[in-house]
């Protein structure tokens, strides 16, 4: 009991055998670098065997990918966003209080998408921290580095990389230099989104889902 009041802030936990697997994208992406210890962080390590594990449990048939997330480690992120986009099981992700910068690939890398009203999704160019060699291969990694994410976020969304360049690079809506805030109805607007809802619109879109492919049925 008392390791679980420190875990998770109660004493108990419902207890609920589910065919479906929840996995949940929070704080910041941690990829190479380890982060801060006050840093709330999700490991790119942890979350990658958990995926395979969702994909090889007979006893899954869905996964939920729940994000409240400022960005982060992009190559991580990206992995992250492969991997689920490569599942053979239906996957539904939904958007709360925040996906932005390389949150924005792992919310469209699921089946269908899903976004809280209040909910924010930041779009902005390809930053490098630490040491940067100021010569024109850096730059070149950095521009390579971005288009990997437009293209990917152009396939697996209903928004055009022009568009989503469009958006990285708007000048006059930079707030403090962090891109261009979307929110809610306007990221289903752009295509970045496929639907405002919350947490109930979102499963019984995941459980249509997995009825669909229980039945072998193509899923729309």
């Amino acid at each position: 009991m008392v390791d679980a009041i420190q875990q998770l802030g109660q004493s108990n936990v419902p207890q609920l055998d589910s065919n479906i697997y929840c996995l949940s994208v929070i704080g910041q992406v941690e990829g190479h670098l380890v982060m801060p210890s006050q840093n709330k962080t999700t490991k790119y390590e942890h979350v990658i065997p958990q995926i395979v594990a969702a994909e090889q449990n007979d006893q899954i048939e869905g996964v939920m990918v729940i994000l409240n997330t400022v960005g982060g480690d992009v190559e991580a992120g990206l992995a992250i966003a492969e991997m689920i986009a490569s599942m053979s099981k239906p996957t539904v992700s939904l958007v709360l209080g925040g996906g932005h910068s390389i949150g924005v690939p792992i919310a469209v890398s699921a089946d269908a998408s899903f976004i809280a009203e209040t909910a924010t999704m930041t779009i902005h160019p390809v930053r490098l921290t630490g040491l940067v060699v100021g010569v024109p291969q850096t730059f070149e990694y950095m521009e390579k580095m971005q288009e990997r994410v437009i293209r990917f976020v152009a396939n697996h969304s209903n928004i055009t990389d022009e568009q989503f360049r469009e958006l990285m690079f708007r000048t006059g809506e930079l707030a403090r230099d962090i891109g261009t805030n979307v929110i809610g109805k306007d990221a289903v607007k752009y295509g970045l989104i496929d639907q405002v809802g919350g947490l109930g619109v979102a499963l019984r879109e995941l459980n249509r889902r997995i009825d669909q492919n229980r039945q072998g049925g193509i899923v729309q």
